[in-house]
């Protein structure tokens, strides 16, 4: 279902759009929350069609058809967004990982968070890169998201290095 959502929501900020450009988009913006290619999206799209959430608005050279979204479409996302309960579950392998730290070596958990704190800090400066590249391009669409992206990236990031320091620390201290 959020698949479906994801699309009418991108196409309400953009208006008729190509399946194609559709999935560049995703690719652009809410890709980074919701990942899904273009194996997915087109029949996706096909669905969202036969459900009447969308329309082929115009068919191109080579099978390029352009969407719209319709008044039912409009309706099922404001319904999804205002009267949907998100879920709040989730499979998170970071925080598997965090769970099974103990499982480790000391030394071998403080390599893992040395590594994953360095990971963080390259995803926290592609974030921000991209934060000051869509400010001038796409003012509204997608900032909420990227900043609590950018949000959760550092948290998650100083947790990381916070925790080998006190897993360093606790070595050091049991040490003779």
């Amino acid at each position: 279902m959020s698949l479906r959502i994801a699309l009418l929501g991108l196409l309400t900020v953009t208006g008729p759009a190509s399946g194609y450009d559709l999935t560049k988009l995703f690719e652009r913006s809410i890709n980074y929350a919701w990942q899904a290619g273009h194996s997915q999206i087109y029949p996706e799209l096909n669905k969202m069609a036969a459900d009447g959430w969308v329309t082929v608005e115009q068919e191109g050279p080579r099978g390029r058809k352009t969407y719209a979204i319709t008044d039912e479409g409009a309706r099922e996302l404001r319904r999804w967004l205002l009267e949907k309960e998100p879920s709040r579950s989730y499979r998170d392998e970071g925080l598997l990982r965090a769970f099974l730290l103990p499982t480790l070596e000391p030394h071998e958990a403080v390599a893992l968070l040395h590594t994953e704190t360095e990971a963080y800090n390259a995803k926290l400066a592609h974030l921000e890169a991209l934060r000051e590249s869509r400010d001038r391009r796409e003012a509204g669409f997608g900032n909420h998201a990227l900043d609590l992206g950018i949000r959760k990236t550092r948290t998650v990031r100083d947790w990381a290095a916070d925790t080998a320091a006190a897993i360093e620390k606790s070595t050091d201290e049991t040490r003779p």
